[in-house]
This record gives C-alpha cells, structure tokens and sequence, in this order.
C-alpha cells in the first residue's frame, strides 16, 4: 500500500478505530459508576445477569415467606400471653379446690331438719369465686386472637405457617385433629355447638362463654363439688402445661427460623453483590483515564486528517 495517498488515509483509519473503542469502553466506565452495577443489564454478561436475576427471585420470595413466619410468631406471641393468664387463675383455683373440699354444709331449709344438706354461705361464696375464675380462663383462651387465628380454639383445617419457598415447607401450629384448650376446663359443663343457645352446664370454645351447673339440690352439689376437685384442677393443671410446653416450643422454632431466613437474605444479598456491583473506586480511576485517552485520541485523529494536505507541499 502506497504510504502516501490521498484516496486512503491509513493513518485516520486507525486513530478512528482507537477512539471509537476508547469512547465504548468510556460509556461502560460512565455506564458501571452511574448505576454501581458491573452488570445492569443482559447485554453485559448473559450467564451472570440470569443468575443475578433468579437469586433475586428467590430474596424476594424469602420475604413472603419471612412475613408468614412473623404472623406465626405473633399468634403464638398472644397464645402465650393469655397462657401466662390463665396459670395465674390456675395457681388460684387450686386453692378454692382445697378449700371448697371442706366447705360447710347447711340445711336447704333451716326450719326443716329433713331438709336436704346443701352448700352453706362460705362454700356458696367459694364455689363463686372458683366458676368466676373459671368463667376468665374460658375468656382469656377466646380472646388471644391474632388476624383471625386462635390457637387456643378447635380449628377447621391444619394450622400452618410457610418455612421455605419450595412446595410442602410448612410449619404446622396446630392439628385439624387437636381439640380445643377449652375442653381442659370444662368443670362438668358440656361443649355447645353454635348458634345453640347456651343454657346452665354448657360452654363455646369459640365464644368463651362458660355456665356452671346448677346446685340446688343435694345431688347437683354433690356432683358439682365433685367436678371441683383437687384433682380434676390438678388435671386441669397438667393438660395446660403440655399444651403451653408445645406452643413454646414451636415459639423457639420460629424464632430460630426468622433469624435462618435473616441471614440467608443477607447471604444472598451479598452473593448477588459479588456478581453484579461494580468497584467504584476502580472504575472511577478507569474513567479518568479513558478521558485522557479520549482527548490524546482526538488530537491522533486530527493530525492523521492532516497527512494527505501535507502530500500537496510536494508539488509546491
């Protein structure tokens, strides 16, 4: 190739080529500090965006999944709360149970000495106190309440919450099959089924109603003193306690999961950084210096432009 000729200026060609690459690695450089992303887009690296792209997903899901977790804590939160009611009235109730086994008994007519032996002013006041507590528990139980859900009360289907994102990773809170808390302490009473009307003697685990039974006879004392008892509470008691063990229990699991799916976020968070954040500190130094470049190249490309005018001094 002739070195010097006017139809092809070789040397333009090449500072042409120069700068154009120059001002596309510039645009990547500007591109990259502007977003703070190596890879912002699929054109940038294909494999690494879709990877990029599917772990985000997956964080997005773990916040749906996080927040089933949360509401889970908090129906089990407000469980426990009215679990800590219900063994103060318990602590009480044993009390009046020890007490109510000796209560003093009275003629049902003072001014007939056949008369039947019914409970006198002391046990009548006792047995008051003792269904007066009864009567909060029943209450406490209905009330702990969170977004609809009580797990306190019978439910229509398993009670779960989700622990991951793929399909059957869930936690279960309670059985379809467990009963009602409400059923520990019944006393006597008999569960009703709504919309029936309550009457004396029954009780509805879903409203937190609860009716004694009646007394008025030697017989029906006699048998509700008996459902009174030292041990039917100490029952009480114990059948309590295991619900509320359980309903720890799952309360640490569910802590301990939050606190997994928190750090693996914040694993995936980093992970995802790694691929795709740019090194700001290297490409602002890179920006500079393709700058330069650019101008340095500017200058190459007008001075090769320069050549073929120069060949017209040859013929002066």
């Amino acid at each position: 190739m002739a070195q010097n000729s006017i139809n092809t200026n070789v040397g333009a060609l090449i500072a042409l080529q120069n700068l154009n690459q120059t001002n596309r690695d510039l645009n990547v450089a500007q591109n990259r500090v502007n977003t703070g992303l190596k890879v912002a887009t699929a054109k940038d690296n294909g494999a690494v965006f879709g990877i990029a792209a599917t772990q985000k997903a997956e964080m997005s899901a773990l916040d749906a999944v996080k927040q089933s977790m949360q509401r889970g804590q908090s129906i089990v939160d407000v469980a426990l709360a009215a679990g800590d009611t219900v063994m103060s009235a318990l602590s009480e109730l044993k009390s009046l149970a020890v007490a109510i086994a000796d209560a003093p008994r009275a003629l049902a007519d003072p001014a007939d000495p056949a008369s039947e032996m019914v409970l006198g002013e002391s046990g009548k006041k006792l047995v008051a106190d003792f269904e007066a507590l009864t009567k909060e528990i029943h209450m406490a139980l209905a009330g702990a309440t969170f977004d609809g859900v009580n797990l306190f009360k019978k439910q229509t289907a398993d009670l779960k919450v989700i622990y991951g994102t793929k399909p059957g990773e869930t936690f279960q809170l309670k059985a379809l099959a467990e009963d009602a808390t409400a059923d520990i302490f019944k006393f006597g009473s008999t569960a009703t089924t709504p919309p029936a009307p309550r009457v004396v003697g029954e009780y509805d685990q879903a409203t937190g109603a609860w009716s004694p039974l009646a007394q008025g006879t030697k017989a029906e004392v006699d048998a509700k003193l008996g459902f009174y008892s030292v041990a039917n509470v100490e029952k009480a008691l114990a059948g309590f306690t295991d619900t509320l063990a359980q309903i720890g229990t799952k309360s640490k699991s569910i802590d301990r999961q939050i606190t997994y799916l928190g750090k693996l976020q914040d694993s995936l968070e980093t992970g995802v950084g790694n691929l795709i954040d740019a090194d700001l500190a290297k490409e602002s130094a890179k920006l500079t210096a393709l700058q330069t470049k650019q101008q340095l190249g500017v200058q190459a490309l007008s001075i090769a432009n320069q050549g073929p005018s120069i060949i017209l001094k040859l013929f002066q």
